[in-house]
């Protein structure tokens, strides 16, 4: 098993530069499916959702080989009928396996999944995915764990989203690239990664219009080719960072960044009093001397404030000079990291979605278990800012999204080092003081 050992107490400074964005990758990866050709996508994270995905795709047919480690080339020349059912090990700790049903459903008419897995915060249902293969013509049937969909042919249709859903909104696209006339997805997610894909698949020979609005409009086409693609700057890795620098009265250039993506969380920063500038791609957070100003923050689709950033903003709130306040509007059981925190130090109370913070918390060390990625993340800050060591577990969590999270703050001047630990006794895997 791996820890992650921090020494809290000192300002990060300095410039760091984001990797490609996890979401869009693990998006990206399998709409290449629906291809017929051969991918090349650059800009990936050298992350664990990334590998895993490379996995499950060799096992169904498609060749992939790491052109450097942020370069994947993904050939599907290879692939058949046989290759529409997915049982793979690696799949049970994926949520967004829930994409090879959109990419392989558009290419073969038939898919066979097993149920995704991925970080529970409650009830994710994919239920509005299928409702969209629904209206495309296809038959959805949900049994032993499996789930199966199929059509003799998808044809176009008018498609509303209960619920502005993300995953949704992707997996309905790539299916409706191969249906018969026009499908129109209203209500439609609007977060950056959906305009990722959709240009992807545009490039790959697809027609979507309106990625980025409510709605989207997919005219089908004959069949998609290869192309080769550069993928988006990570938001959530980059907001992680910038928040990374208020919580230990930093000084932190982000670089590799679309600032526009990060509008929401700029503004609470500036908010809790930090001063926030920006370039063309980068970002600067400058904490130094600050006091930190409490606030509310209320999760909302894109462009509001992500979903993904509210474990680490809630433990940047412990810092604020008084009462703040945490709404969580997208998923039912995402407090689950609150325990932990406590453990540090926080004051928190959770009153249903809402998480009330009492700041400033004096935050020290402890040994910690990460409950899922973001929360992960979330006590590497409070870590940081936290005086003594904390001993962060369960860290496999961090890797599904972070690269080289250790390597990355060890830069700015903070003392973590990842150790493997048997037993009783710790043997450093890597140590960067």
């Amino acid at each position: 098993m791996e820890q992650l050992i921090i020494k809290g107490g000192r300002p990060l400074r300095g410039n760091i530069s984001i990797s490609g964005a996890k979401n869009a990758a693990v998006a990206i990866i399998p709409a290449a499916l629906a291809t017929e050709g051969i991918c090349t996508v650059e800009n990936l994270p050298h992350i664990e959702d990334v590998i895993g995905y490379t996995s499950v795709l060799e096992a169904i047919g498609a060749k992939c080989t790491f052109l450097n480690k942020s370069t994947l080339q993904i050939d599907t020349r290879g692939m058949s009928e046989s290759s529409t059912t997915v049982t793979h090990e690696n799949l049970k700790d994926m949520r967004a396996s829930y994409y090879l049903i959109g990419a392989l459903l558009g290419r073969f008419k038939k898919v066979s999944v097993t149920m995704p897995g991925g970080c529970n915060f409650g009830e994710r249902p994919i239920g509005l995915h299928m409702k969209g293969f629904e209206v495309l013509g296809a038959t959805v049937v949900q049994e032993h764990g499996f789930i199966h969909v199929y059509a003799d042919k998808l044809v176009g249709g008018h498609i509303y989203l209960d619920v502005a859903s993300v995953g949704a909104t992707i997996n309905i696209m790539m299916a409706a690239c191969y249906a018969e006339g026009t499908t129109t997805i209203d209500n439609a997610a609007k977060e950056p990664h959906i305009v990722d894909c959709a240009n992807f698949l545009n490039m790959c020979g697809a027609n979507i219009k309106g990625a980025g609005t409510e709605v989207i409009r997919i005219t089908g086409v004959g069949g998609l080719k290869g192309c080769d693609y550069t993928i988006i700057p990570d938001q959530i890795e980059a907001g992680t960072y910038m928040m990374a620098a208020a919580i230990t009265r930093g000084n932190v250039k982000v670089n590799n960044v679309i600032p526009k993506h990060m509008e929401s969380l700029s503004a609470k920063l500036q908010e809790m009093g930090c001063n926030v500038t920006s370039g063309d791609d980068w970002i600067r957070v400058d904490a130094t001397n600050k006091e930190l100003l409490s606030t509310t923050v209320m999760t909302q689709y894109y462009p509001g404030f992500p979903t993904d950033l509210q474990p680490q903003m809630t433990t940047l709130l412990t810092q604020g000079n008084e009462v703040s306040y945490m709404h969580e509007n997208i998923f039912s059981n995402r407090y689950q990291y609150i325990d932990q925190l406590m453990r540090l130090g926080a004051k928190i109370k959770t009153e249903g979605r809402m998480a009330v913070v009492q700041g400033p918390s004096s935050l020290t060390g402890a040994d910690v278990i990460a409950t899922d990625l973001r929360a992960g993340a979330a006590l590497v800050l409070a870590g940081l800012a936290a005086k003594g060591i904390t001993k962060i577990s369960n860290i496999q969590y961090i890797d599904r999204g972070y690269e080289n999270i250790e390597e990355k703050l060890s830069s700015l001047g903070a003392d973590i080092r990842r150790v493997t630990t048997d037993g009783d006794e710790e043997q450093a895997h890597l140590e960067v003081v």
